[in-house]
């Protein structure tokens, strides 16, 4: 299975974040990036959400 990832860079926002998230299974990423979007975005842990990050990870690493 590839290594997926999550970039905040290409979602800019006023926070203008710069956080890279990536791991070896959909699943951990999904946990963390559900996890940054909580902590530092200040998002509500829905459903709703889990489906929109799911959505945007990609597969790879994140550009340098």
């Amino acid at each position: 299975m590839p290594r997926k990832y999550s970039d905040c860079r290409a979602y800019p926002s006023e926070m203008k974040c710069t956080v890279a998230l990536s791991a070896d299974s959909e699943q951990e990423l999904l946990e963390a990036a559900v996890q940054h979007a909580v902590a530092v975005h200040r998002h509500q842990d829905t459903p709703e959400l889990r489906q929109q990050l799911k959505s945007i990870l990609k597969d790879g690493a994140p550009p340098a």
